[in-house]
């Protein structure tokens, strides 16, 4: 069975980009959201085995989404994209809860590594 992936980030481009790859290794994508609200409301709703979440997004950012995501399900595994790699960023969404934070631009082969290693924790 595919594993079901939630894709978040407020950017189209980098949403589509991060889909194309997914679904080229052989993942369903169930959902895509733009921003933190978004994802929390449709983590709710389709249960995803898997998130990949932007941090900086309006109306909710991804690291306030990914804290009321854990409180939803605290065996949620949520893997963080950003195109600031600041340490303290990174930091703040490990004790927040994520699995795995991946810098963009994306590298295919570190999604795909990421995805395959927290799928499997």
């Amino acid at each position: 069975m595919k594993a079901k992936i939630m894709i978040v980030d407020d950017g189209a481009f980098i949403r589509a980009m991060m889909k194309d790859i997914l679904l080229n290794l052989q993942y369903e994508i169930v959902a895509e959201g733009s921003n933190g609200l978004e994802a929390v409301h449709l983590y709710k709703r389709f249960k995803p085995d898997l998130v990949t979440m932007d941090i900086t997004m309006p109306e909710m950012d991804g690291i306030a989404a990914l804290r009321q995501i854990i409180g939803i399900d605290p065996l949620a595994k949520v893997i963080m994209c950003s195109a600031m790699g600041q340490r303290n960023l990174i930091v703040e969404s490990f004790q927040a809860g994520a699995k795995d934070f991946i810098v963009k631009p994306f590298n295919r082969d570190r999604i795909a590594e990421a995805v395959k290693r927290v799928l499997f924790l």
